[in-house]
């Protein structure tokens, strides 16, 4: 009976079976259909108390449920609830059935985020960044493998090495920016160092890289110590907003855009183009939601105004990570900016943007590589750092997998330029990448 209920709460998906600690069943159980399992009576106070995406994401990290068989096909099956709720007449059964009195208030597991002070301010940046970077720099090298990369790869095909994957994502950025030996790189957001690591190594550049995570910088500095490169690679602990030592002849920017906001976006790009010399190049590397879209399903518009670029392409529901669970757990305070609005801002602050690329299929694999390192390093994960933040990222990655196949997300580059006098930059006419 209880799995039943529990079935329509979730919106009855026909490939979903669902198992309750009571011995109900309900939904395909058998001949390898996934299964949603109830383990205990706690998961019902958080679907009921908490209805939607939330309850149930808390309910899984705890361990209050749990998925048998093919997670790829369970996500499939419940990505519907994402950034939504469950019908009232289906938990208010639900809650007739249990009895209120069985139901119990439960705090959050303690991997969920509590961030303080304003949003997107220097302070609580730091705070977000610390909350999903500085958790473990083993458990990280566990699915990201030892190139320590944590973005989009550039696969050649699908059975091209997660590896190789990388270091192509990285030389594709090198060429774009037009990397030789002696210019002078910036990396913004530059994670465990790959790609100053990997510009410095293989283009002779002077590279300096930085990042807000103390346990990201610790590691860095230790790999650029172990490639020979102290001379030429230098990582420091610093807000982007606090680099003064330009001009630069590029910045590279992979996977730190979602960190910035709307309320930062134009300190962003303004940045950007202070730090970098007249005809040196900038590459945007990061996820992008979809056009917003009204109810009739034609794509929004807005009229544009000078003062207010970021009204011109983005909805009041432009830049949010929809989904409660990503943003409690995962990436607090992440926001998403439609590609097009990227390009309106860089070119606002002076940045003419020359080649935009779609990666959105190439995440997709990448993600997909990162959750089987995962699971197959399972017991090493949850000894590192616990069952429940191991559960986390099982969660995520694969939520994202989802995403980036079905479209619902992409990735981008973007190539600007701050254009000379004369409009010369020195890109070639046809790029071919």
């Amino acid at each position: 009976m209880l799995a039943g209920l529990v079935h329509e709460v979730i919106g009855s998906p026909g490939g979903l079976g669902v198992e309750a600690y009571d011995g109900s069943r309900a939904g395909p159980t058998e001949n390898g259909a996934p299964v949603l399992v109830i383990v205990r009576p706690d998961a019902v106070s958080r679907v009921v108390l908490r209805p939607g995406e939330l309850g149930l994401a808390r309910a899984w990290v705890a361990g209050d449920i749990d998925v048998r068989g093919d997670l790829w096909a369970a996500v499939g099956e419940l990505e519907h609830l994402t950034g939504g709720r469950v019908p009232p007449s289906a938990v208010a059964r639900l809650l007739r059935h249990v009895g209120p009195g069985s139901l119990r208030r439960l705090p959050p597991p303690p991997e969920e985020s509590a961030l303080s002070g304003r949003r997107h301010s220097r302070s609580r940046d730091a705070e977000s960044i610390s909350h999903h970077y500085d958790v473990s720099n083993d458990f990280y090298r566990l699915f990201l493998g030892p190139t320590m990369t944590y973005s989009c790869a550039v696969f050649s095909s699908p059975d091209t090495d997660l590896d190789d994957a990388q270091a192509a994502k990285y030389e594709l950025i090198c060429n774009k920016l037009g990397l030789e030996s002696g210019m002078r790189l910036l990396d913004i957001g530059c994670g465990w160092g790959g790609m100053v690591l990997h510009a410095a190594r293989h283009h002779g550049v002077v590279a300096v890289g930085v990042t807000i995570s103390r346990h990201q910088a610790e590691l860095a500095r230790q790999r650029v110590s172990d490639a020979g490169l102290d001379g030429k690679v230098e990582i420091r602990v610093q807000d982007y907003r606090e680099v003064h030592d330009g001009p630069f002849d590029a910045i590279s920017s992979i996977g730190m855009f979602e960190h910035v906001g709307r309320a930062g976006v134009d300190d962003y790009t303004s940045t950007l183009r202070q730090l970098v010399r007249p005809g040196g190049r900038v590459l945007n590397h990061a996820i992008s939601r979809p056009p917003a879209r009204t109810s009739s399903g034609r794509l929004a518009r807005s009229r544009v105004t000078a003062n207010r670029v970021a009204e011109a392409l983005g909805s009041s529901r432009a830049t949010r990570v929809d989904s409660p669970f990503m943003d409690r757990y995962v990436f607090p305070d992440g926001e998403l900016f439609e590609v097009g609005a990227v390009v309106t801002h860089l070119q606002a602050a002076g940045l003419e943007a020359r080649h935009v690329e779609s990666l959105r299929p190439h995440y997709a694999l990448t993600l997909r590589h990162w959750v089987a390192n995962l699971e197959d390093n399972w017991d090493h994960a949850v000894a590192m750092v616990g069952e429940r933040r191991a559960r986390v990222w099982r969660l995520y990655m694969a939520l994202s997998a989802r995403g980036f196949e079905r479209g619902s997300i992409a990735v981008h580059q973007v190539l600007a330029v701050r254009p000379h006098v004369d409009g010369a930059d020195g890109l070639p006419l046809r790029p071919t990448w």
